[in-house]
């Protein structure tokens, strides 16, 4: 006997293919494709059956990038199985092409990674279920543009018919119509005599094969075709499909094309371009993004602050209504579309909830007022963290649901699973860029549908992928992860983004069949993994973004008709008291107040006096306090509580009779029902509020009394809602398994794939026939005493055995173990599918086999 090693038999099948992977190869299967490792299939066996399931197939096919699918489409148009060979002359063609022979290795070696081809180069075959999805046919043309194969178009015709068309092609005829198939179909493969063969046929004929060779490959022909066309239908360059149908044969298109399976090859990912030849400097680009950083955080301040008493009503479908967002698009000074992504990024950042009411309202949540109490910088990054990782999308706000809905702001409908890792990748590819550069937005587009290429036949409208990325770089440069187009430095540290490298010089072009190819000329690296801002990362960003944004401001400037400039941003208190005593009339790089008769009272309404507000205007301002503005404060504090209201159901008092005769006097407080109850006393019908409002309208200064005599302060009382968590990202898919369950799944298939095929010792006698050593996958059968003394006898021996074991929630497994000890009912052994030792009751055990002695 020879000692030389034989070599490996090709596998014949995909889960024999899987079974000569190494442990890496099958953690790099399911880490590819999540949905194989839920659950953990019991043995390779069941792993290549799930891989070759159809949702499986179809969600790997939609995760390759578009040369890599090129390359399953050439497969799926090739013989079965092909060559490397025959494969890279379907992509390059008969010329050649530098790019696809670099390129193909790779998209090769993915499609052997992710299981949709399997063996070895000398016999590739793509997966039954890829194949039956990507191969052309009349009801799901192929994007190659091509038609059936000869032997395809020919299954339903006469054999007299197919002994015409070869004998016409100029072949002898044959005995059957296999043979004569075979016969057309290596005439239409050989290039020289097909050469020759279409060197007869006129130009007129060539013309109608011309329109049809990048297809559709498929005509319309009368029931007596023209001369032109019966020429080509009697040489087989047309088969008939149907009555009134032509086809084109494949081989005869390859022939035509010049043996490429595409009319455009696409093995290299085209790059994103930057959109001027000049970058911005960098501290210009930082600059503009924390400013625009900074805006965010004001405007959505301003959102919550604008419904700290209590939002819009929630809608039965939810969600917000039409009118509530153009009325929030109001205040916020923003077009509708902008209004939707800062009420949608509040909601996603948990600041923002519905309270859960009967009459149903959103509200600002309690992290709101923690998020207040935060630096500037880390209030920037929980709204930056929460967009990236959002799933919801502002962009389709307005637009309409497959149910013909319009999709309202807050409300169903807006998650897209995709969204996060498009804003991760259109935000990688601007780190690609040179520092400073902002890209061609279309030259984005173009690069994610290269990585990602859109369903065939999903319509004429833009795909979404491109919509979101277009979406994220405006929301990007509306949130200050970019400043004028370009990444900032504390957007790429939010994600954990290496630093920008210069920018390369031009290479020469390569010169001699061995040059190195440039880099547009190389595959493009695969995307990273997408993965969750790092709390490194995110205190990273912070830290550069903080000396990027204004200090606050301790001071105003008050001018002498009556308002008051800050000329930056405010600290917390201060803004919060001007808000009360003052009424924003602008805002821009400096915010102007206006103090106005209604600002000062509800600056008194809130418990402060007049003293108390001259002191504040004193301390905070760098100008004088104006004459006209101290004087408001007076008269106003000298009116404030000069009529006392309270529960009559009301009544107003007041120590000066002329003013209550006054009021008395007034048609406006006709519909307050007044009456005198005392000179000093009027009693109402209207409740306190509205006594109070109807007073105010009537401009009188009314003060609330509680019934003690004592004067109420009324204050806004900010409305929170209960505590919410931040609406849950929809996942797209299975998500990626991390080392440790890739580990874990890798040693249970292995182990489970020992279980079920390691060769079992036949039995004999009449139990043979139960399967107790069969090997046919089924349990294991055997009596309680000869399973105790089969086990008992390998504990003696060492040797492993195969046993049925059914747990106590009844689920069968098949498990290969080496017991080490028995006593009690209980067998202790070493289970070689666990990989641990486990010890099982020998009640549950339903039978046992020895494994057969192994074969030199």
């Amino acid at each position: 006997m020879s000692t030389e090693e034989k070599p490996a038999a090709a596998p014949r099948s995909l889960a024999e293919a899987l079974r000569g992977r190494d442990d890496a190869g099958l953690a790099a299967l399911l880490r590819s494709r999540p949905d194989l490792v839920t659950p953990v299939p019991t043995d390779l066996t069941q792993l290549a059956t799930r891989a070759g399931t159809r949702a499986s197939v179809v969600r790997a096919l939609e995760r390759l990038d578009r040369f890599a699918l090129q390359t399953a489409q050439a497969l799926a148009v090739a013989a079965d199985p092909a060559s490397y060979d025959e494969l890279l002359g379907l992509l390059a063609g008969d010329e050649g092409d530098p790019a696809v022979s670099a390129a193909l290795p790779h998209a090769v070696r993915t499609l052997r990674e992710q299981a949709l081809v399997w063996g070895g180069d000398d016999r590739m075959r793509l997966v039954r279920t890829a194949r039956e999805l990507l191969s052309p046919s009349a009801q799901h043309p192929s994007p190659t543009g091509l038609g059936p194969s000869v032997r395809e178009a020919t299954a339903g015709m006469s054999p007299g018919r197919i002994q015409e068309i070869v004998t016409a092609a100029g072949l002898p005829s044959t005995h059957d119509s296999v043979s004569a198939v075979t016969a057309l179909t290596g005439l239409f493969t050989d290039r020289t005599r097909m050469s020759a063969l279409l060197a007869e046929v006129p130009s007129e004929s060539m013309e109608v094969l011309e329109r049809l060779v990048w297809g559709p490959p498929y005509g319309q022909v009368t029931a007596d075709p023209a001369p032109r066309l019966r020429l080509l239908l009697d040489r087989g360059l047309l088969l008939p499909t149907g009555p009134g149908t032509v086809v084109l044969p494949r081989e005869v298109a390859l022939h035509l094309r010049g043996g490429r399976a595409h009319r455009v090859t696409e093995p290299v990912a085209p790059p994103v371009e930057p959109a001027t030849a000049t970058a911005h400097r960098p501290q210009v680009v930082d600059a503009a993004a924390a400013g625009q950083a900074y805006t965010a955080l004001a405007t959505v301040e301003e959102l919550l602050k604008d419904w700290d008493e209590g939002g819009p009503a929630v809608l039965r479908s939810g969600g917000l209504s039409v009118r509530d967002l153009k009325r929030t698009a109001v205040a916020l000074d923003v077009p509708e579309p902008v209004a939707a992504f800062w009420v949608e990024l509040a909601y996603a950042a948990g600041l923002l909830a519905s309270d859960g009411e009967a009459d149903e309202r959103y509200a600002a949540t309690p992290a709101y007022d923690t998020w207040l109490e935060r630096p500037a910088a880390e209030r920037w990054t929980v709204l930056a963290t929460a967009w990236l990782a959002a799933t919801r999308t502002p962009g389709l706000v307005g637009g309409r649901d497959a149910k013909d809905h319009a999709v309202a702001a807050l409300g169903p409908g807006l998650d897209r699973s995709a969204a996060p890792e498009v804003r991760h990748r259109v935000l990688a590819l601007l780190a690609g860029l040179p520092e400073g550069a902002a890209p061609v937005a279309e030259s984005v587009w173009a690069r994610l549908r290269w990585e990602r290429p859109p369903r065939a036949g999903g319509g004429d409208g833009e795909d979404l992928r491109s919509r979101l990325a277009r979406w994220t770089l405006t929301e990007a440069e509306m949130l200050g992860i970019t400043g004028r187009g370009a990444l900032s430095a504390h957007g790429r540290a939010l994600l954990g983004l290496p630093a920008p490298k210069p920018a390369p010089t031009a290479e020469p072009e390569p010169r001699g069949p061995g040059a190195r190819l440039p880099v547009h000329h190389r595959p493009a690296p695969p995307p990273a993994p997408l993965s969750p801002a790092e709390p490194r990362d995110v205190a990273a960003a912070a830290r550069l973004l903080a000396p990027l944004l204004p200090e606050p401001l301790d001071h105003v400037l008050l001018q002498a008709d009556l308002t008051a400039v800050a000329p930056g941003p405010l600290q917390r208190p201060l803004a919060d008291m001007l808000d009360v005593l003052a009424d924003v009339e602008s805002k821009g790089g400096a915010t102007v107040y206006r103090f106005t008769p209604g600002s000062v009272r509800r600056a008194l309404d809130a418990g402060q006096t007049a003293a108390d507000l001259h002191a504040f205007l004193a301390a905070h301002s760098r100008t004088p306090v104006p004459q006209p503005l101290a004087y408001l404060i007076d008269d106003v504090a000298r009116k404030h509580g000069h009529l006392r209201v309270g529960a009559a159901s009301a009544y107003v008092r007041c120590d000066d009779e002329a003013v209550l005769n006054e009021i008395l006097a007034d048609k406006r407080a006709a519909g307050l029902g007044l009456r005198r109850l005392a000179p000093t006393v009027l009693a109402a019908r209207a409740d306190p509020a509205g006594l109070l409002e109807g007073l105010r309208q009537m401009g009188f200064a009314p003060a609330a009394e509680s019934a003690e005599g004592d004067v109420l302060i009324t204050r806004a009382h900010a409305r929170r809602t209960p505590p919410r968590t931040p609406p849950e990202p929809v996942p797209e898919g299975p998500p990626v398994p991390d080392d440790t369950l890739l580990a874990a799944a890798v040693r249970a298939v292995r182990a489970g794939d020992l279980a079920s095929t390691a060769p079992r010792k036949p039995r004999g006698g009449a139990g043979a026939a139960a399967g107790a050593g069969g090997g046919g996958g089924e349990l294991p059968r055997t009596g309680s005493a000869e399973t105790l003394a089969t086990v008992q006898a390998a504990v003696l021996t060492g040797e492993a055995l195969w046993i049925g074991y059914v747990n106590a929630e009844g689920a069968a497994s098949q498990r290969v173990i080496a017991p080490v000890r028995v006593e009690g009912g209980f067998v202790t052994a070493y289970d070689h599918t666990a990989d641990e030792v486990r010890t099982y009751p020998l009640h549950r055990i339903t039978g046992v086999a020895e494994l057969a002695d192994d074969e030199s």
